[in-house]
Order: C-alpha cells, then structure tokens, then sequence
C-alpha cells in the first residue's frame, strides 16, 4: 500500500471551505448580513454627503459652521420687501470707498441687487463689513481701468482716488482711471442699455473766480498744476459722458460732488475734515495750511446719497451741483471740531490750532448753488454740519480704538504730516 501524500494546513483556505459550507448550509443568514452591510454604507453615505454640504453652504455664505454647538446665522440690517419687477441689478465702481460703500448700504437697504467693483487702493473691505455674506451683494475686486462684462441695470460710478495725497500718489493711473474707467463704464452701459451716473467733482470749477459756482461756469483749473490729475480727468470724464449721450444715446447722468463728510471715510485720506478730527481725538494740534480764511462748504454723506439716488431716477442729463450751500472759513471749522471734542484725547487738554505753509492751486473759495437741485429733484441737504459732524467723530473714535494710531497725511502725496514737518525743521 502506498503511502499517502501528506496535504500542508493553509488556514485561509480553511476559512474559505468554512464559509461556503456556512452559506450552503445557512443562505438566509448570508443573504440578512449582506443587506445589513449595504443599509450601513447607504446610511455612512447619506450622513457624510449631508454634513459637506452644510460645511460647504456655511463657507460659501462667509458664516464657517462650528461643529461643536448650534451655529447662529448672521443677522443683516433690515432690508426692504421688493418685487423681483422693482428689483434692480445696480453696480457701484468704487462702492467699498467712502462715499460708494455708504450708498451701498442705502441700495442695499431698498432691497435692490449690488454688484460692488473696487480694486481696494482707497477702499476697504470693512465698510461693507456688515453685509458680507448677503445673498443681494457681490464684490469683486477689478480695476476699472480694464473692461468687465456684467448685465446690470443701473450703472454708479464712483471709482477714482478723491483725495489730494491719494490722488496725487500715481497721478497717470489717476488720469487713467478718470478717462480710460469711464470708456469701459461708458462701453457696459451701452451694450447692457443701462443707465450711469458720473460722479463729478466741483474741483472742475479749479480756483473759482464766479462765487457762488453753478452748473453753467467753465472753470478755472491750471492743466498742469498738481491737482490737475484729478481735476481735468473729472473735466474729461463729464466730456466723455456727454459724447456717448449725445452720439451713442446712452442714458447718462452727471453729479458735481461738493466737500463731504461721514462714516466711513478713510482715517488717512489728508482731507480736512478726517485730519481734524483724528488729530484732535489723538491730542494732537490742529494744521491748517495758509491763513485758514480758504472757504468749503461740508455736506453730511447721507445728504449726498439721497441726491445721487434722486439724480439717477431724474430726466435730467446735464450736471448737477449735489453739495451744502452753508459756506464756512477753514479757520472756522477747525474751531467747531476743536470745541466738539475737547478734551476728549489722550493728553486731557484742549488741541490748539497751527498755520502751515499754503499749497499750491488751493481754491479759495468754494460753495455750490444748488438752486438746479432743488428745482429739478427737489432736493436739498437736510442734516446740519454740526449734526453730521457728531456722527463721523463718533466713527473716528471707533476706528482709533480699532486701528490704534493714526498717522496724519498731509497735502503731499507719499508723506505723512510727521515726515513734512521733518523736512522742514
């Protein structure tokens, strides 16, 4: 008898021996596992794809979900029920700056869609900071200067540097944004047979010698003076404005902005108000530059959002003087802000006035008659300077206790107040 070939142990193939007999011998228990298998996977992936999509939904609308507790939706200011008839789709260029971002807010608030264009050189994402998220509200960071396809409704443009230090900083892009930004813009309201507003300037009158301006007198301006960047490419802007209307048909609007004032100006823009107050809050002397008996006439923001919005729903295509016709000396106005805040600073002690050298092609006299406004929009400003000015100094304090010091910016493009007074000890 020949002996038996001896069969070495594999104990997988034993398992696997095993588990078909199992099957054989149990196929209603196999067949109850597997179905309890595949309704757990189902369930793990109907709770995975769930979970994402909140994780994904709460980052798209800026609210991050905490997975530890409950999160809270962000509360937006009120806003006003509108038709999807009435709704409109408005772009603001400029509209995370001062005067822009102040009438997104108001637009915002009537229950229309905003589409924001800014490229963020004098704007801030913190003055639209408590609508971020909203689902009527797009920003985009562009600069005008290059074109941008959208299809909007109602056209504001604001975008361009307003300030002597910022728009003196690169005074070709100036120019550029001035002319070339309102081509494009011009070019958009044509296709998309919107409306658009230009926000002018009453720096287009330059160094008036008819007081008070009105919208019939051509100016004074030096070309080639250092504010004439801004000044001419203002001038050019509302020719460019007119041509289109004139050649092309589009529905333009001009506005002629006066001095204004408000929340959400920038801390470091060198105009006369924000230097004024940020130097008295801060305890610092307040610098008037010449003899302080230069006149401006200050207008509160919210009396110029009221006139630009009445402006674009006008028939009127001719520009508009938007501006406060109360007329004050600079010395005068430091004296009502240095009053205002007091002692009210660091030091506890009351901020003294200083004369500094004058700059050059500084107007002399400026103060708007609005008698077209009030004819043609009913329109006049209704919030008194001393009234607005305690708004924007409550803003200040805020942002000095947000942003800590502030460095004051002088008339001169790329230099702080400090640095000027260096140069000229």
């Amino acid at each position: 008898m020949l002996p038996t070939k001896s069969k070495s142990f594999n104990p997988h193939q034993t398992s696997l021996v095993k588990l078909q007999q199992s099957a054989k011998e149990s196929p209603n228990t196999c067949r109850v596992g597997m179905a309890v298998t595949l309704t757990f996977l189902v369930l793990l992936c109907i709770t995975f794809t769930h979970t994402f999509s909140n994780v994904a939904s709460s980052h798209l609308h800026g609210n991050p979900t905490n997975t530890n507790s409950r999160t809270e939706r962000k509360m937006y200011p009120e806003v006003q029920k509108i038709s999807r008839r009435d709704r409109q789709r408005i772009l603001v260029t400029g509209g995370a700056g001062f005067v822009g971002s102040n009438l997104v807010h108001r637009l915002l608030r009537e229950g229309h869609y905003v589409i924001v264009v800014d490229n963020f050189f004098t704007g801030r994402k913190d003055n639209l900071h408590q609508w971020l998220g909203f689902d009527h509200l797009e920003i985009i960071r562009h600069d005008v200067i290059e074109p941008i396809h959208l299809e909007v409704d109602r056209i504001y443009h604001l975008a361009c540097p307003a300030s002597p230090p910022h728009y003196m900083y690169n005074k070709i892009k100036t120019v550029k944004t001035s002319t070339q930004g309102t081509l494009n813009m011009l070019g958009l309201a044509k296709r998309t047979k919107a409306r658009i507003l230009l926000t002018s300037t009453s720096e287009v009158y330059g160094d008036p010698l008819v007081h008070p301006q009105k919208e019939d007198y051509w100016g004074n301006v030096n070309m080639l003076g250092p504010r004439s960047c801004y000044d001419e490419g203002k001038r050019l802007a509302e020719t460019l404005m007119m041509s289109y209307h004139e050649q092309s048909n589009v529905d333009t609007r001009i506005a002629r902005i006066f001095n204004t004032f408000g929340p959400h100006m920038h801390p470091s823009d060198g105009r006369v108000v924000s230097n004024f107050i940020v130097q008295a809050l801060q305890g610092q002397d307040l610098t008037i530059y010449g003899d302080g008996m230069q006149t401006r006439s200050f207008q509160y923001v919210d009396d110029l959002v009221d006139g630009l919005m009445k402006l674009m729903e006008s028939d009127e295509t001719l520009p508009v003087n938007i501006g406060n016709p109360r007329e004050m000396t600079i010395k005068e106005f430091a004296s009502i802000i240095q009053k205002k805040i007091g002692t009210n600073n660091p030091n506890g002690k009351e901020v003294n006035i200083v004369h500094l050298k004058s700059t050059k092609d500084d107007p002399r006299k400026r103060k708007p008659d609005i008698s077209k406004a009030k004819r043609v929009l009913g329109w006049e400003p209704k919030v008194s300077t001393e009234d607005g000015l305690d708004s924007t100094i409550k803003y200040f304090l805020g942002e000095i206790e947000r942003l800590g010091e502030i460095d004051i910016v002088g008339p001169l493009a790329r230099r702080t107040l400090r640095e000027e007074e260096r140069e000229r000890e």
